[in-house]
């Protein structure tokens, strides 16, 4: 077949931003809208993918979810997890794809296998699908090239439309993938009656206006600049959260190695009593997401555990929070939105 792919020189270059990685923070609104057009019908709140056209019936005999990524596609698989067994109802394992490949996979055709990549060329990813294919499961690539191994070679594919991505460290590839996983999981709970059609239509909405607020985030960034100055030359950082917040901490600490170099590790924040705290000492920077409602006061207790024993805390919460100011020495506040929406905006000031 005969793909347009509607890339242009542009595109792939910095236009005026410092560096690659910048920029592609600046474009996820366009990344995610562009994302989102054909798949969101803003008016009846309804999602489709006309690429996979799935029937309820399809469905019928799918009983486990198998999602395989490397690095921080897995982190957006992780996330990708929530949003399948929440919405759809259906039991989801997250695997690294060079793991995935040697542990002999329960797989047969009752299972339906999902890779995530970026490029579409990942070498650990390709193997893991061509094993879930070789064990009969279904596959469905997500990927951001068109014509890619994994486009090809997958049984369907869904597309990020995120443009090129330059920089090593991924940003807007990442919340793209969340996106597409959050759409997709909303499309299949529809289609198996998992989902109740009001729920649907709130998601939806919530999604639709998701674009703009991170516009808005990115206007106002001084605050980050700030704590960048004051705590670049720190050696470790930690990042603590539970449930869709643990996922996020994952890609903060993730990004954070990457890019400066310091040593940052991610935990459920409930792990914190189970031997980590001890590496909690006195100046640490502890970055702690607080976005999901249900376990909000769990979370603001393992806060204060970290702050007794004189870490600095920076939170993220949404806008209105006005419990983590009391406990943390810095907030950064995001826009209120769902808690299946928190992860798409509470990674951007991680980024």
């Amino acid at each position: 077949k005969v793909f347009e792919v509607n890339w242009d020189a542009e595109a792939a270059e910095k236009g005026g931003f410092e560096h690659f990685m910048l920029k592609e923070i600046y474009e996820q609104p366009k990344a995610m809208r562009d994302t989102m057009t054909g798949r969101v019908n803003a008016e009846e709140k309804t999602i489709n993918f006309p690429e996979l056209n799935w029937t309820a019936e399809e469905l019928q005999g799918i009983n486990k979810i198998f999602i395989v990524a490397c690095g921080t596609a897995y982190h957006a698989g992780i996330v990708g997890k929530y949003y399948l067994e929440q919405l759809a109802r259906i039991p989801v394992e997250v695997d690294i794809a060079s793991e995935f490949r040697y542990r002999s996979p329960l797989i047969d055709g009752n299972s339906l296998c999902i890779v995530i990549s970026q490029s579409g060329e990942t070498s650990d990813t390709l193997a893991a699908l061509r094993e879930a294919k070789r064990l009969g499961a279904r596959t469905v690539g997500v990927t951001n090239v068109v014509g890619s191994s994994v486009a090809r070679e997958a049984d369907q594919v869904i597309y990020t439309y995120a443009g090129p991505e330059i920089a090593v460290a991924s940003t807007k590839a990442y919340t793209t993938q969340l996106l597409a996983m959050f759409m997709f999981a909303i499309y299949v709970g529809r289609l198996r009656n998992t989902l109740d059609e009001a729920y649907s239509q709130e998601l939806v909405a919530g999604l639709a206006s998701i674009p703009e607020q991170i516009h808005v985030m990115l206007e106002d960034v001084d605050q980050i600049k700030v704590f960048a100055r004051e705590y670049g030359s720190c050696e470790d950082a930690f990042f603590l959260g539970r449930s869709l917040d643990y996922a996020v901490a994952l890609e903060g600490a993730l990004k954070l190695k990457e890019i400066s170099y310091i040593h940052a590790e991610a935990y459920a924040a409930g792990e914190l009593k189970h031997g980590t705290l001890a590496l909690i000492v006195s100046g640490v920077p502890v970055i702690v997401l607080a976005t999901q409602e249900d376990v909000y006061d769990k979370t603001v207790s393992n806060l204060q555990e970290v702050k007794a024993r004189e870490a600095v805390v920076i939170a993220i919460g949404f806008e209105g929070d006005t419990v983590l100011a009391n406990h943390a020495n810095h907030v950064i506040y995001i826009p209120r939105t769902g808690k299946y929406h928190a992860p798409l905006l509470a990674v951007l000031p991680l980024q």
